[in-house]
């Protein structure tokens, strides 16, 4: 199984800046896409921005330009740096991974437990 731990959420004012982490564990064999999704208040769950393990980066409209995705492959991280942040960026930010736990096995989904980010005006 995997086991992902998220961290650096909180509390910050409108144009602000906060950094997520997340560290992926367990025993697995490789973990092909990794990325952070986010659920705001009375909102369905939604993409905010993954990366590929070689580097390949897709966000969320709503956020180009103002978050930064990266990933460290040796150490299983995913941060995700948040810039100019909005209110509307409030929500339970998730970190999602996509791993194989052996070579001949189809990947499956983990995420973690979530962490809030609430952004006020």
């Amino acid at each position: 199984q995997v086991q992902l731990v998220e961290s650096g959420g909180g509390l910050v004012q409108a144009g602000g800046s906060l950094r997520l982490s997340c560290a992926a564990s367990g025993r697995f064999f490789s973990i092909s896409v990794m990325g952070w999704y986010r659920q705001g208040p009375g909102k369905q769950r939604e993409l905010v921005a993954i990366i590929t393990s070689g580097g390949i980066t897709n966000y969320a409209d709503s956020v180009k330009g103002r978050f930064t995705i990266s990933r460290d492959n040796a150490k299983n991280t995913v941060n995700l740096q948040m810039n100019s942040l909005k209110p509307d960026d409030t929500a339970v930010y998730y970190c999602n991974a996509n791993a194989k736990l052996g070579w001949a096995l189809s990947p499956d989904s983990y995420w973690g437990q979530g962490t809030q980010v609430t952004v006020s005006s």
